[in-house]
Parts: C-alpha cells; structure tokens; sequence
C-alpha cells in the first residue's frame, strides 16, 4: 500500500501519505474488504468443530474478519510471491484508498493536533465494556482538563476513542464560535 500510495499520490506530503495508508491497512478497513470478498461467508461454510451459533458470531465479528484477510493475504503471498499479488491486493483495497482520500479519518491526531496548539492534551478513559470477549463494544470519553468533552462507542477501544474525539472536536468548534460570536 505505501509503494501504491506513494506511485499514486507523489505530490502529497509524507504525513498526509502515512495517515491514509494508515486507515487503508486498518483493522476497519481490512473488515470492510473481508466483508467484500465474502470471507465471513466462506469461515461460516468451512468452519468445522464449531458451534453453529459461535460460528455465525465469529463470521461477522470485525475483528476475525480482518485477521482472516491479513491471513489470506500471507497464505497468498507465501504461494505466489510479492509480484502475483500487489495488484490483485491494490484492486481489492482501492475502494478504501478512495474513502481515505475524501473522508475524515482520523479525528484522535485531529484532536491532538488542535489540542497541542493551545498547550492542551487529551486523555481517553473506557467507561464501559459490554458483551462477551469475541463480541465487545466499548465506550469512551475523551477528557480534557479534567472535563469530559466527547463520549463514544465502537466494536474496539480505537474506535470509541475515535468517536469521542469527533464529539470533541465538534464540542471545541462550538465553543470556538460561540466565543466569537457576542451573545445576546
């Protein structure tokens, strides 16, 4: 992806070339293309010794759909070589390279970044865990100053971070304009 991305995009800087390989090559991501190619479908079909009701969780779970494309992905690499698979790989993340391009995606560096030109830093605290280990949904908050400015859910820690950090941002641009606009 970084060769890809650097032959596509040789304009853009190195940081700009890193946060969107980044998100292509995430966990979310290599769900999305798992979910693509019907991987789940395949794990549901194929699983053996294995309860048909854990099997269905497993075959929609972000997590085993990511891992079952990254293991593909080896398998595929170890039996054909870089040369076979780069673009066979490029054509199937394409649809997310093109997602990371026109979308936000990363809100936690946003949120740092705007945060460390006002000598501010964010801290992320879990304020729930819920389900069992194989299907987990996690809320947290994102606090700065001792104040809780944005709260979020997701199917991993990252992603509830994620979530809370949007929420503080939109919360610290509220604020912002308020501040310039004079009341009433």
């Amino acid at each position: 992806m970084a060769r890809e991305l650097y032959e596509r995009y040789p304009d853009f800087s190195e940081g700009r070339l890193a946060k969107i390989r980044s998100h292509v090559v995430s966990r979310a991501s290599c769900a999305v293309v798992s979910r693509q190619l019907e991987l789940g479908k395949e794990l549901a079909e194929r699983g053996v010794d294995i309860p048909a009701d854990e099997l269905g969780r497993l075959s929609r779970n972000r997590n085993v759909l990511a891992a079952l494309l990254e293991a593909a992905l080896a398998a595929l690499f170890l039996e054909h070589g870089f040369e076979k698979i780069e673009q066979p790989i490029v054509q199937a993340f394409s649809s997310r390279i093109d997602y990371a391009l026109n979308s936000h995606v990363d809100y936690k560096t946003e949120l740092q970044e705007t945060l460390a030109r006002r000598g501010q830093s964010v801290n992320y605290s879990v304020l729930e865990v819920e389900g069992p280990p194989h299907d987990r949904r996690f809320t947290s908050a994102a606090v700065i100053d001792g104040e809780q400015f944005g709260v979020g859910n997701g199917e991993s820690k990252k992603a509830a971070e994620q979530e809370a950090a949007k929420e503080a941002l939109a919360k610290l641009r509220s604020r912002a304009k308020a501040a310039l606009s004079p009341g009433d």
